[in-house]
């Protein structure tokens, strides 16, 4: 089945696309919304860098605008796509949304991280070998020192003692932080040569300035 990966950048929309090319979906393109800051349904920092995730994956890659995301996935179901990868975990909005969207263009949703528990899906992180850094932060307990961090065993747990004293979501679907994946074990590895911490009273971003493929 053609299928089209609806690609932030990040760690989960990443994994599903990955997950979907293993169940036999035919991933032929990524597509990236930019959208604008404080986003409800995209990530905003590093969104136009994703084409070099996109690269990870194998697939040519493209963007839209958030006003235009319907009409951009109508021109793909009429190039013969059939479905779309999506990296929800537990957002409602962002599940709701794209399914009603799909529903209307009579392709299939693909939302394989849905409801699943958040220390499995970071933990599936490290065994598939999938590198995430830390590069928007927006809730209490993070500060500027997250930025640019990498999401591994050590990560893991300081996620686990945020939650237990701020009551986060340890996997980010809360917007409490973004992430930008930099490498994938047997696809590749991103080379980050340049990037800067913007911080604004209580959230911050890690913008990557020069990003490519090893």
């Amino acid at each position: 089945m053609k299928t089209l990966a609806l690609l932030s950048g990040g760690k989960d929309s990443f994994l599903s696309a990955q997950i979907a090319m293993e169940q036999g979906y035919d991933v032929a393109a990524a597509l990236t919304v930019i959208p604008e800051e404080f986003s409800l349904m995209f990530h905003y920092p590093n969104a136009a860098k994703a084409e070099m995730v996109a690269s990870l994956l194998g697939v040519p890659w493209s963007t839209t605008s958030e006003d235009k995301f319907a009409e951009t996935l109508e021109d793909y179901v009429k190039q013969g796509f059939k479905a779309i990868t999506v990296g929800a975990i537990a957002s409602e909005y962002q599940k709701t949304r794209v399914e009603k969207l799909c529903t209307k263009l009579g392709i299939m949703s693909y939302i394989p991280l849905w409801r699943k528990d958040q220390k499995f899906i970071l933990k599936e992180l490290q065994l598939r070998g999938i590198e995430a850094m830390i590069v928007s932060v927006s809730a209490e307990g993070f500060t500027e020192n997250d930025l640019g961090r990498i999401i591994d065993e050590e990560y893991i747990e300081e996620l686990e003692k945020k939650n237990s004293k701020y009551g986060i979501n340890i996997s980010g679907e809360g917007g409490e932080y973004e992430t930008f994946v930099v490498s994938a074990r047997g696809m590749g590895e991103l080379d980050i040569s340049d990037s800067r911490k913007i911080w604004e009273g209580s959230h911050g971003y890690l913008l990557l300035d020069n990003v490519v493929k090893k």
